[in-house]
């Protein structure tokens, strides 16, 4: 009698302990589910969210109106950086998905020097870029030996060189575009001295004097220029230095990627960038509704 009791026992703590078990088993589990949903939710989050490096007016702005335009699920952030270099950086190591501060042949350039992977999805609009002057009013009144400040970036100073050559103050040599440099005017007939400056600072060549200045109506605007005080402009109907949203080769055929693309053409961008043409500061380099 004892021994079938005491085997009672031994059976009824074996129950427990696979019950025990069971429920542990059962629970973790549900904790691994409920881990696993969760990185799902972030992960879809993640996906969803897209960040775009962006630099000064209007470029910032247009990032703002994408992001109210943009399709769900996709939301966009803004991710504002100080410099010309961040925004390429920060896109080049995945820290974000997009940038819009720059033109193609920028892009390039960057990808050249640093092995990089970026490509142009969509160019958005042209700045209309020229020349300034504290000392000239109009292109005949320029003088012999005046100082000429450029972009220090290699692309800037191609595009500024190329513009001097439009109206034929220097002679560039046969086959130079965009990599331009000053070794390569051929003809100086204005013996020019050319002062390279980082394009952020080129305002402050204006405001110290310097004869002739390149710059971009985002920039003249803070001494309350606009393109119509410009001495001259360029002249290209290409678009081809168009500010342009720029992704990688691993994402820009993803559906975030083209959701974006969607959302920086849009009718809201385009009306935007239009108010702008009317006051002379830039071109959209798209169709409406394209």
């Amino acid at each position: 009698m004892f021994k079938r009791n005491l085997l009672f026992v031994l059976l009824g703590v074996i129950v427990f302990v696979m019950a025990a078990c069971d429920s542990g088993d059962e629970e973790t589990s549900e904790n691994a589910e409920t881990e696993e949903n969760g990185n799902e939710d972030a992960a879809e989050e993640e996906d969803t969210e897209l960040q775009v490096a962006s630099q000064t007016i209007p470029m910032t702005d247009v990032v703002k109106l994408a992001a109210e335009a943009i399709e769900e699920p996709y939301t966009v952030e803004m991710v504002e950086v100080a410099d010309n270099i961040q925004y390429n950086e920060a896109l080049l190591n995945e820290e974000v998905d997009a940038n819009f501060a720059q033109h193609e042949p920028f892009m390039e350039m960057f990808n050249a020097e640093r092995d990089g992977n970026l490509v142009a999805i969509q160019p958005i609009y042209n700045a209309i870029v020229g020349y300034y002057s504290p000392v000239y009013d109009s292109i005949d009144d320029i003088e012999d030996g005046a100082e000429v400040a450029i972009p220090s970036d290699a692309t800037n100073e191609a595009r500024a060189l190329m513009i001097l050559e439009q109206h034929d103050l220097i002679t560039l040599s046969d086959g130079v575009t965009y990599d331009a440099t000053v070794d390569d005017i051929e003809e100086n007939p204005h013996d020019f001295t050319f002062t390279h400056v980082d394009l952020l600072n080129l305002t402050s060549s204006y405001e110290d004097g310097v004869e002739l200045v390149f710059n971009y109506p985002t920039y003249i605007d803070s001494i309350g220029l606009t393109p119509d005080d410009a001495v001259f402009l360029e002249e290209d109907e290409n678009n081809t230095f168009a500010i342009t949203l720029v992704a990688r080769e691993d994402n820009q055929d993803s559906e975030a990627i083209q959701a974006l693309q969607e959302a920086f053409t849009s009718d809201e961008v385009y009306e935007f960038l239009s108010g702008l043409e009317d006051e002379g500061h830039l071109e959209p380099a798209f169709e409406q509704g394209e």
